[in-house]
């Protein structure tokens, strides 16, 4: 892949030297993430969606789930210790990550928010998250994932 064609979120694995391979598709805001990883050919086990959460307290959380999988707000609230935890709103996640909906990752926000990813993560070999841009997607291992964000494994759906 030229340099120029490289997500943020590449380049960042790129200077932490993380393994990871990059795929692309033709991006369409209609896709939902399960046909994402149709289109990609992979179990949609394994390609996870990133959604971001603020707690009772004001503070913002990330989760890593499946595509096919809901976030559980009562597990997700015990896992980062909060009362409750809500969804954001769509118009709310630019300013905050720096990404846009279909395609927020949970590697280089604007921030650092404490992110968890689902514990079924483990489970996969290689898991499949967005690169930070609609169209791409970078495949990583998740224990790879979880050194790169600073985070764990949780059960949250």
């Amino acid at each position: 892949m030229k340099e120029k064609d490289k997500t943020n979120v590449m380049r960042l694995l790129d200077g932490k030297k993380i393994s990871y391979q990059s795929h692309t598709y033709e991006p369409d805001a209609g896709l939902s993430g399960e046909q994402i990883a149709q289109i990609l050919g992979e179990n949609a086990d394994q390609v996870f969606k990133t959604l971001v959460t603020q707690g009772k307290s004001g503070q913002y959380y990330v989760f890593v789930v499946p595509v096919k999988e809901e976030l559980d707000l009562k597990k997700a609230a015990k896992a980062a210790g909060e009362k409750a935890v809500g969804m954001i709103k769509q118009k709310e996640l630019l300013t905050l990550t720096g990404y846009v909906h279909g395609g927020c990752s949970p590697i280089g926000m604007k921030k650092h928010f404490q992110t968890f990813i689902h514990e079924s993560a483990r489970q996969c070999g290689r898991m499949f998250v967005s690169a930070g841009k609609v169209g791409f997607q970078i495949e990583l291992s998740p224990d790879d994932l979880a050194k790169t964000v600073g985070c764990g494994f949780a059960d949250i759906i």
